[in-house]
């Protein structure tokens, strides 16, 4: 596949994502977050189960291929699991647009991730990362209530996708992104349906019922289609330019709290958002490339 394919898969990956987060906060009036978090990712698994048949015919039992999409999906379902619900917490105390913003934040913590693994980070990172945080104060410190427990839930939400897009970055080398996507979300959703009454959370038919459109929407979307293109077209993008990509649910989710939720931010957290949103993507640009930089 093409560079400029995978990309292409990539924002249909954001628009999906970005719509989700209107699905994620109308469905937090009504259904907890370990059993809306367990419920989309068992959605999305069966939604593939029919593609993953297909290709487990193919490898003909190949065991270290098994072992392989076992592993890494354990690690890509815990790192996913964790930072949606997360999410899901942030969301319940914030408007749509907002938590989108401040999840995207990944842009910004996944190159400093990757310095772990070897590689250096640039002069201009560390001049988004200071623009990030003043929209961040915008965002979260300019009201008299200051940072909430919602606002931290969404810093470490996008902590853990970093993770997540990092761990795609090199599961992806040995495992087809399909295989992958069914494994993280068939383990990402076991894990937090056991996990569920330790956090006093029930479930019954009419919970499910009230909760059966955002359900859907993020189990066959978003999980189901949405996390398996990211999985599959990763595999032929750089981390930092799929985060490139991926960053614009932000600007979806933002579209889709004011369409579908009336949700509207101040002027500051405007400014907030336009400032992470400017970061992220200055963090993506390469200036030696840009004509009035390279004479």
């Amino acid at each position: 596949m093409k560079e400029s394919k995978a990309i292409l898969l990539l924002l249909l990956t954001s628009f999906i994502w970005g719509f989700s987060f209107v699905a994620q906060s109308v469905s937090s009036e009504s259904i907890g977050a370990f059993a809306f978090t367990g419920i989309r990712m068992i959605l999305g698994a069966l939604v593939l189960i029919p593609f993953v048949v297909k290709l487990f015919k193919e490898i003909k039992g190949d065991k270290t291929y098994l072992k392989n999409a076992l592993k890494w999906g354990f690690f890509m379902a815990l790192a996913l699991s964790s930072a949606t619900l997360f999410q899901q917490f942030g969301i319940e105390t914030t408007d749509a647009g907002k938590a989108a913003f401040m999840t995207s934040l990944y842009m910004i913590i996944v190159p400093f991730i990757s310095r772990i693994f070897g590689k250096k980070i640039e002069k201009k990172i560390w001049l988004c990362a200071a623009i990030a945080l003043c929209g961040m104060y915008l965002l979260c410190l300019s009201s008299t209530s200051g940072i909430s427990t919602g606002d931290i839930y969404l810093l470490i939400c996008a902590i853990l996708f970093s993770i997540h897009i990092l761990i795609i970055e090199r599961a992806s080398r040995d495992v087809d992104g399909v295989v992958l996507s069914f494994f993280q979300f068939l383990f990402g959703g076991i894990i937090c349906l056991i996990a569920m009454p330790f956090a006093n959370e029930s479930l019954n038919l009419s919970i499910i019922k009230a909760s059966i459109i955002p359900l859907l929407y993020s189990g066959v979307l978003s999980c189901g289609v949405a996390y398996t293109l990211q999985a599959v077209a990763q595999k032929y993008v750089e981390a930092s330019k799929a985060t490139l990509a991926l960053s614009l649910e932000s600007v979806w989710a933002t579209i889709g709290g004011a369409l579908m939720l009336s949700q509207t931010l101040s002027a500051s957290e405007a400014i907030g958002c336009a400032l992470v949103f400017i970061a992220v993507l200055f963090a993506q640009l390469d200036i030696k490339k840009i004509s009035i930089f390279s004479r």
